[in-house]
């Protein structure tokens, strides 16, 4: 049976494609992962969950799914536009007494420790970047001969100039990119624009290594470009990260990696909006970085965060407030009681059969629109308090689409949940079919009989959100 079709924002074209696959059926994914110099905060964790649910997306709709995620270990410049300032794996290591390597691997524990809190699962490949020296060495040498790069005492830039399609991914022009550049810095590029995919080392550098130019270290830009295309080839289907990343990092990934290869080697590209704390963009640098480990002191769970990505598409901001995790804690455990109702299971059910299958084509409809989360959250809240399906029924449904939401629905409530009392749980079924009928004086009716039990109702696009009145 062959996959079904998904449709997906692609970058580089400024519209939704329908996905193609380079191999009918196995699509391959590469996703920028972290620079593992400090912890990763939740704003970061947004976009690996964006990555996971393209990948559970993918395999729930029948295709087999090649998931790379590179470990960033080297390279990567506190100056991102200008590709200058010290490498901020060495910046770390000086800051807390202890070599590059013990850093790298001290957070990239940390990161896969955090990640594995929200359900992300591990890439099938996560290459890290000094293991893969030798590849940068030989894409560099590539572009040297191609004409496409030149060394300047020691240190190796990729000319711009000579990539005509440099810009396509961003928008950005290249005489736009010299706007502002001081002379002074890098004094040395043929062309402001110009980036370096291998630095001349300091005396005194702790990471540095052989090269035919010289000792010294890879830009960071080339260790995407050598390791995507060592594990899913020269030509693969979908590059993932963060909107961040889309200028300057990604649009010279595709200068070094098409310029080497002389064809476009990825053929579509997606990018995840910033995560936001109170409208403020969470950065390290502004002081506002919340890890997940963090969540349980702020009294949440780390799959409420999960949850909470899920209620904006990956393309829309996403405001992180006090008020939104305590809306999105009460849709979890409305759709955990659901799932809970049924002992044993309640036996077998058909998922192609009515009126089961009306609901999982809305659901795949959604998932396949882009990753229209959104959407197919409010259809799981929607099955949730369905009274045209069984208990057993529901469970089914909500647990098939677990595969994809990824929020261990048929968990037991977490410490310091409070269940609902006996009776709630029937009436909250019985109000979202009468708000779904357009019966609103049945559904106020149903609201009073719920506040006499102390529970307060609210509605939101996914749903009702209940708190338990002290």
């Amino acid at each position: 049976m062959s996959p079904a079709p998904v449709r997906l924002y692609n970058t580089l074209t400024r519209q939704v494609d329908t996905l193609v696959p380079v191999t009918p059926g196995r699509v391959t994914v590469y996703t920028c992962g972290s620079t593992v110099y400090r912890f990763a905060h939740i704003g970061n964790l947004r976009t690996y969950l964006f990555g996971d649910l393209l990948r559970r997306t993918l395999e729930y709709l029948g295709y087999e799914v090649v998931y790379v995620k590179n470990i960033t270990d080297v390279g990567h410049m506190r100056d991102d536009q200008t590709d200058t300032g010290e490498d901020r794996m060495v910046l770390a290591a000086m800051e807390e007494g202890k070599a590059p390597l013990e850093i790298a691997q001290f957070y990239t524990d940390a990161w896969l420790a955090d990640e594995a809190l929200l359900n992300i699962r591990p890439a099938d490949v996560m290459p890290r970047a000094t293991d893969h020296i030798g590849q940068m060495l030989e894409l560099i040498q590539t572009l040297v001969d191609k004409g496409l790069a030149y060394e300047v005492d020691g240190t190796v830039y990729f000319d711009v100039s000579a990539f005509p399609a440099y810009g396509r991914l961003s928008g950005q022009r290249v005489e736009a990119t010299k706007a502002g550049t001081r002379v002074d810095v890098e004094s040395d590029k043929h062309d402001p624009a110009d980036f370096a995919l291998w630095k001349a080392s300091d005396p005194g550098r702790l990471m540095h290594w052989p090269s035919p130019w010289g000792e010294g270290f890879p830009g960071w830009h080339i260790e995407c470009s050598a390791m995507s295309m060592e594990y899913l080839g020269d030509r693969f289907d979908i590059h993932t990260g963060g909107i961040d990343l889309k200028f300057p990092h990604h649009e010279d990934e595709i200068a070094q990696s098409d310029g080497a290869t002389g064809h476009q080697v990825i053929s579509l590209w997606m990018h995840g909006e910033f995560l936001t704390l109170d409208d403020a963009k969470m950065a390290k640098s502004a002081g506002n970085i919340i890890r997940v480990s963090d969540l349980p002191s702020k009294g949440f769970q780390p799959l409420d965060f999960r949850y909470l990505a899920l209620t904006a598409h990956y393309r829309s901001k996403l405001d992180f407030t006090e008020a939104a995790m305590h809306a999105a804690a009460s849709g979890l455990a409305r759709l955990r009681r659901a799932v809970g109702t049924v002992e044993d299971g309640g036996g077998p059910v058909d998922l192609s059969a009515a009126p089961v299958a009306a609901y999982r084509d809305r659901f795949v409809a959604a998932i396949s629109d882009d990753l229209a989360m959104p959407s197919a959250i409010a259809v799981a809240h929607a099955v949730a308090g369905a009274n045209d399906l069984t208990a057993a029924q529901r469970r089914a449904l909500l647990l098939d689409f677990d595969r994809v939401l990824g929020l261990d629905l048929d968990r037991a409530e977490e410490d310091g949940e409070e269940a609902l009392p006996t009776g709630a749980e029937d009436l909250l079924a019985q109000r979202a079919a009468a708000r779904e009928a357009h019966d609103y004086a049945s559904s106020d009716r149903l609201r009073d009989e719920l506040a006499a039990l102390g529970v307060e109702v609210r509605d939101t696009p996914q749903g009702q959100i209940t708190t338990r009145r002290r």
